[in-house]
């Protein structure tokens, strides 16, 4: 018997030492509003000794205030709460020392409509959103600084126009005019990319693959780039190249980021090699420049929203898009040093369905 209560009165100690391994903080109380279990990382945030709390009221141990100095008890009543109520969903709270605190809770019942027996407090600090807000603010800023730089170029001109259409000749006239369509353009491709970005990381990005020429779609883009742009680009495709498993849409657009990028980085002849991957199976698309490369330790950072380098411009979303656009396809991207001392970047596309689920 006496071994029996051993174990009894241990349990609560076992439970509370599993509970002090969890990341969040941990509140339990009865419904007559004992606590009856709080983790270290709770403890941590409400200022108190664990120990010291199992028993107290909660009123006492949940000193949690709102900005107009209400509590969390009193906002809440958890134990007042309808029969239909399951819990408390997340809020904003700040503890003795002025710190947020993220609360979520349970409402424990016998049977779903019955009473309350009990509640389950999780605590978590709010560090984390206030670097997520940051990071949301630091993103802002750079669309803000990207979409500022076209739009102040379409503004000046169009008021020049407006103000001196009469003192200004055709040419004058067809160059401003060019230069807005040019800015106008950038600020639709940016506005795209925006959007493949957003789509990417919620994982609503729309496929509508099939089995494509990966030479057909290649030989034409890399055409309508050379077109527009001095530097040559070559183009090498190997014998009975395989088609590929893509979205042509998608397809193009990472490969157009890719040369584009080889044109507006490197330096030279930018390469363009397409060659089967029974391995794969699949095909290997390979850009090559002659500019000074990219560092080993900077490889995974290419791959990251708005990383640019050097005085090139960019938007610095065309690699994190080749990225997230090769992988939804079940490929992968990798860097390496081209033999011209270049960077090079190759993209190993499948020819069958290996979509991620």
């Amino acid at each position: 018997m006496s071994g029996e209560s051993r174990r009894v009165d241990s349990t609560p100690t076992r439970l509370r030492s599993l509970a002090d391994y969890y990341p969040d903080g941990i509140l339990g109380a009865t419904r007559d509003g004992a606590v009856t279990i709080l983790n270290a990382q709770g403890a941590a945030l409400l200022g108190l000794d664990a120990e010291a709390a199992l028993g107290l009221p909660l009123s006492e141990v949940l000193k949690l205030l709102d900005q107009d100095g209400r509590t969390w008890l009193g906002v809440n009543r958890p134990f007042e709460s309808l029969a239909i109520v399951r819990g408390v969903p997340e809020q904003s709270w700040l503890n003795a020392s002025g710190e947020e605190v993220l609360t979520t809770a349970r409402l424990v019942r016998e049977h779903p409509l019955g009473p309350v027996l009990g509640i389950a407090v999780g605590l978590r600090s709010g560090r984390g959103r206030a670097l997520l807000d940051r990071e949301r603010s630091d993103l802002v800023a750079t669309v803000a600084h990207e979409l500022r730089s076209p739009l102040t170029g379409v503004k000046g001109f169009v008021q020049a126009l407006l103000n001196r259409w009469d003192k200004l000749s055709d040419d004058q006239r067809k160059l401003m005019l060019t230069t807005v369509n040019a800015d106008a353009d950038r600020l639709a491709r940016l506005i795209a990319e925006l959007l493949d970005v957003a789509r990417i990381d919620t994982g609503r990005l729309q496929l509508y693959p099939r089995e494509s020429s990966a030479e057909v779609l290649v030989g034409r883009l890399v055409a309508n780039i050379e077109a527009g742009t001095a530097r040559s680009i070559s183009l090498e495709v190997e014998d009975d190249l395989p088609e590929v498993f893509a979205d042509p849409d998608k397809f193009t657009q990472v490969v157009t980021n890719l040369v584009e990028n080889a044109i507006r980085h490197g330096q030279g002849q930018v390469s363009v090699t397409l060659v089967s991957r029974p391995e794969l199976p699949g095909v290997r698309i390979t850009v090559d420049d002659e500019g000074d490369g990219i560092p080993l330790e900077l490889r995974r950072r290419v791959f990251t929203k708005f990383w640019t380098t050097g005085e090139s411009g960019g938007s610095g979303l065309g690699m994190y898009i080749v990225g997230g656009l090769s992988r939804a396809h079940g490929g992968r991207v990798t860097i390496e040093d081209a033999p011209g001392g270049g960077a090079r970047v190759m993209v190993d596309w499948p020819s069958e369905d290996l979509r991620p689920d």
